[in-house]
């Protein structure tokens, strides 16, 4: 096992879905292999207008050949190891080549750079993950409890300090995941209630804004950006409970059992729609959205 980088751009021509699998074609099986079992992160290409760079990291689950399309394989994304960086990481930082890997003898980015699918030197997967974590305090809201919100509360330990392999068991984390679900969320709403339309910022110049899930974890909710929406704490709270929810147009709905209807109503930003991300890939996707409206909202 090692651990490798698929690249995706949310326009590709394959039928990816970064959070559940990824498609390619035979040349790249080999290496794909290798990575099974393991941990990859994604890369979007430096060609692609506003890249994220290195984005998201998750595990491998198994590589099949894709039954729907021949000389096409699928690599399984492990479900619940998927997970947004909450900082995205550049190609190059500090005029550095991150991936140290892709350099050659005379300190020049090699042709593996092209490669969709290659392999990942421990060191360089560390360095990403960690530069891809991130501030561990920043975005935090306003209401954190001591040693739960500084993401690695749980283990005690520094992440600084751990083995690369005590590293990556800290990617499933539930801390860990909330802190980069609720930056990822936080950044692509640009720290605006997405119902309201209001953004707060406290005295300590943080966002007065939550991350909610739309299919929550306890029920198999990923931890990812388009499964989630920014809220504020009592449109949070109301969203949970059912009180409102969202159509699949993303009209803003107001259950008919609540008991002051007019007064939610009023909180809801003129346009009556959801606030949406800029980045199309960021929005709710259809199936949470459906989910949310069966099993949450009162009609």
């Amino acid at each position: 096992m090692t651990f490798g980088v698929f690249l995706h751009r949310t326009d590709s021509i394959y039928d990816d879905v970064p959070s559940e699998r990824y498609q390619f074609p035979k040349q790249y099986l080999t290496r794909a292999k290798q990575c099974q079992g393991d941990w990859i992160v994604y890369l979007e290409p430096g060609k692609v207008k506003g890249t994220k760079g290195y984005f998201a990291v998750a595990r491998v689950q198994e590589i099949i050949a894709d039954p729907r399309t021949p000389d096409m394989h699928l690599a399984i994304i492990e479900p619940g190891t998927y997970l947004d960086f909450g900082d995205p990481v550049p190609f190059r930082v500090a005029n550095d080549v991150v991936e140290r890997g892709l350099l050659n003898d005379q300190n020049k980015i090699s042709g593996r750079a092209q490669a969709a699918v290659r392999t990942l030197s421990q060191e360089d997967f560390v360095r990403i993950v960690e530069l891809g974590l991130g501030d561990e305090k920043a975005m935090l809201p306003r209401n954190e409890q001591a040693g739960t919100a500084t993401g690695f509360g749980e283990e005690q330990v520094s992440f600084q300090d751990m083995s690369p392999r005590e590293r990556v068991s800290q990617l499933t984390n539930r801390a860990v995941r909330d802190r980069n679900f609720r930056k990822t969320v936080l950044r692509a709403y640009g720290e605006r209630c997405a119902i309201t339309g209001l953004k707060l910022i406290n005295g300590g110049g943080r966002a007065e804004v939550e991350a909610a899930h739309i299919k929550p974890v306890e029920h198999n909710g990923p931890d990812i950006v388009s499964n989630g929406i920014a809220l504020s704490g009592t449109v949070h709270w109301m969203f949970d409970r059912g009180l409102v929810g969202l159509s699949s147009d993303f009209d803003i709905l107001v259950s008919r059992q609540t008991n002051d209807p007019d007064t939610i109503k009023s909180m809801i930003n003129k346009s009556g729609k959801l606030l949406l991300p800029e980045r199309l890939a960021n929005r709710p996707r259809d199936e949470f959205l459906a989910w949310h409206k069966k099993n949450c909202f009162k009609q």
